[in-house]
């Protein structure tokens, strides 16, 4: 009892202590983790001339866009155009607010008249844009669909963006023209000519060998041209790569499986009973092909052409007697064995035109489609009965009733096209009848009502059944991938990595400059997994580590951390090491000509004194020479009979002559001129408006550390 009063008496004690302890704990934490200590790292993506986008509202414009452009889209992929798409909206909005323009409710409506005036569910009896019906159906969507209603609401949002986008545009547009000066000077840029005799002294005159470049040369130039050589973070890793390829053993197995097939067996190979009759001796291909022996390829029953077999067996496929085999045969990744089931002579192109008759739930269906299949199916009825007393209301049925937009304009019609260009039932119809067919077809868009006007070239056509075996690597062979690519990372772990992939006879593969918003590793594509980890924090040069791809493994070791700044000397070298001689090249040779004549200084380097005429300031080249704009404009600064200096270019050292200056022919009026230019300007606000807006901006970018990527 006297412990527990002690308690009680020091229960405020104790109650402070435990709180500390607790307080402490936490802020250990936030101190370990800065960015716990304000949320807007993780939570804000981005910062646009201070307007913030959040994680959660760029994941799900993420994941709205992944379901529009499908799953061969990456997520990174994703992820960049939805980042471009923010970055633009936020630049342009603030030039739109500096501005207060906007998209007001009579221009919206005008805007939407306008993208909507061919759609039919807008359209009146008479083929006119009706607002009435896109009230209605704009408030039908509300009521019955939320996810219908908040796309079209996405919908209006893009349209006055790209109308906001225009008029930004079109008024930047109508600030640009081209004054009189502007033509004039234009035109006489283009129009003054000048002929020059000239000497070059190339510097490749100079060798390389003799010309020295410090790194302490390159770093001082980078230092002067910072703006050239910014960098962003990067990483250098390099890798080893363990692919679980099947070997010849396991390739040699699939063989025999199909062996089985080809010859047929009565007990298997622990001589149990287990008959599999022969392909050849088979009638119902179909279930012996997908179910017995399970292949790969599931049974068509479409008959193809001989330039429809795979192209280095055709001939052999193509003159096989019916149920004659031909294989195996190594394709497209697989083991096969090919049976000719059928042969038949079929037209190789067919002319048809035809009525579409949707019903609800068919492919392609339109929202203002009523009619059930059965409803549907008594409508095509009616109307190839009415058709097959009279073939000429074909197209006004077309027209009033089919939906194949497509079509419509040709009277229904698709004019010669090949086999198997339509859905299979259509296509059935269409080949395997004769010129003159009439008839309904069901297919996954509707009823067709089908006439087939014409056919060409009946040719041979194969029906083909084939077993195929998908060539993967056995169980064994996988087992040993794992092993190996295990002992490699544990040894590498203890070793030198490149020395141990040498050793083991491994291709080694270095990957630099990989940013930090990448996913593509060269030579194993999309591998977001081995970026990120990369940039961890707490990942050292020299770490390893293993990743599963598709059909491997990987070990990667962290090469080197690059942070973000002005570029290393080594990486720079490549770049800058030819300015850097090309400069000390034009200082040797300065240094060392005395001559201040042509003739004295072609003489003195052994060349020729050459002749060029009719060069202009617009397109300053130099016959045998090249695009040297600092030649030709020191050219232009001369009076006729006079020599230049040593005028440094892009390919050596120059002094040129000035032989004949032919000024450009003055116009009365120079408005054309003027137009061209105001025309040019009025382009480059197209191509590069935006981009100067967007260079212009502030932008902090927190995908990285915001971990969306």
């Amino acid at each position: 009892m006297a412990v527990l009063n002690k308690i009680r008496q020091r229960s405020l004690f104790l109650i402070l202590i435990i709180a500390l302890a607790l307080f402490s704990f936490v802020l250990a934490d936030l101190f370990k983790n800065s960015d716990a200590l304000t949320s807007k790292s993780q939570n804000i993506v981005a910062t646009i001339n201070g307007k913030d986008i959040t994680r959660e509202d760029f994941l799900q414009k993420v994941e709205q866009l992944q379901r529009q452009m499908g799953p061969n889209a990456t997520n990174t992929q994703v992820m960049n155009r939805v980042w471009e798409q923010e970055v633009r909206q936020a630049v342009m909005q603030t030039q739109f607010d500096e501005l207060e323009i906007s998209v007001e409710k009579d221009q919206m409506r005008d805007l939407l008249k306008t993208s909507l005036a061919t759609n039919p569910n807008f359209l009146n009896e008479a083929g006119l844009f009706d607002e009435n019906k896109m009230n209605e159906y704009i408030a039908n969507l509300k009521e019955t669909s939320p996810a219908g209603y908040e796309s079209w609401v996405n919908y209006e949002k893009q349209v006055a963006s790209t109308a906001l986008n225009q008029n930004y545009f079109n008024m930047v547009k109508a600030g640009l023209t081209g004054t009189l000066a502007e033509g004039k000077l234009d035109h006489e840029l283009e129009g003054n000519k000048v002929d020059i005799r000239y000497v070059q002294i190339p510097f490749s005159s100079i060798p390389d060998s003799i010309v020295e470049v410090s790194k302490s040369d390159i770093s001082s130039y980078i230092k002067e041209n910072e703006n050239q050589y910014k960098v962003d973070a990067s990483r250098d890793i390099r890798f080893v790569e363990f692919k679980e390829l099947a070997s010849v053993e396991d390739e040699n197995a699939i063989k025999a499986d199909l062996q089985t097939y080809i010859n047929g067996r009565l007990v298997d190979e622990r001589g149990r009973k287990d008959t599999i009759v022969a392909f050849s001796k088979v009638k119902n291909n179909e279930e012996y092909i997908n179910s017995i022996a399970a292949s790969d390829i599931k049974f068509d029953e479409r008959f193809v052409f001989k330039s429809s077999l795979p192209t280095e067996f055709a001939d052999a496929i193509y003159n096989l007697n019916e149920g004659e085999v031909y294989g195996p045969y190594k394709h497209d990744g697989a083991f096969k064995v090919t049976k000719v089931v059928a042969v038949k002579q079929i037209p190789d192109s067919a002319k048809v035109r035809h009525i579409l008759i949707p019903f609800k739930g068919a492919q392609s269906a339109g929202p203002d489609v009523a009619q059930t299949e059965t409803e549907a199916k008594q409508t095509a009825d009616s109307l190839l009965s009415i058709l097959k007393r009279n073939r000429s209301k074909f197209p006004d049925f077309v027209k009033e009733f089919s939906s194949d937009q497509g079509s419509i304009a040709k009277e229904g019609r698709y004019d010669w096209h090949p086999y198997n260009t339509m859905v299979p039932e259509f296509n059935d119809f269409e080949f395997e009848g004769k010129t003159g067919d009439l008839g309904v077809v069901k297919t996954v868009f509707g009823f067709h009502i089908i006439e087939v006007e014409g056919q060409k070239n009946k040719t041979k056509a194969v029906q083909v059944g084939t077993i195929s075996r998908k060539i993967e690597p056995s169980e064994k062979t996988t087992d040993k991938v794992f092993r190996d690519a295990s002992n490699f990372e544990i040894n590498a772990g203890k070793g030198d990595f490149a020395t141990l992939a040498t050793e083991n006879k491994y291709a080694l593969r270095p990957v630099n400059g990989i940013k930090a918003l990448d996913e593509n590793i060269p030579g194993v594509g999309n591998q977001r997994q081995i970026v990120r980890w990369a940039f961890e924090e707490d990942a050292e040069v020299g770490d390893i580590k293993r990743f599963n791809i598709p059909n491997g493994y990987v070990i990667a070791q962290l090469v080197a951390k690059h942070e973000e700044g002005l570029m290393s000397v080594d990486d720079a070298t490549a770049k800058v090491l030819p300015i850097i001689r090309k400069e000390k090249k034009a200082a040797l040779i300065k240094d060392r000509v005395t001559a201040t004549t042509l003739k004295d200084l072609a003489a003195a380097e052994n060349t020729n004194v050459r002749a060029t005429s009719g060069i202009n300031m617009k397109n300053p080249t130099i016959s045998g020479a090249g695009r040297e704009p600092m030649v030709v404009g020191a050219a232009f600064g001369l009076n006729e009979g006079e020599t230049s200096g040593l005028i440094e270019g892009n390919k050596g050292v120059y002094m040129v002559e000035l032989t004949k200056l032919t000024p450009a022919v003055e116009l009365d009026n120079y408005q054309g001129a003027a137009n061209r230019v105001g025309q040019q300007k009025t382009v480059n606000v197209e191509s590069k408006l935006y981009n100067a807006l967007k260079e212009a901006a502030e932008i902090e970018d927190n995908r990285a550390s915001s971990q969306v990527q």
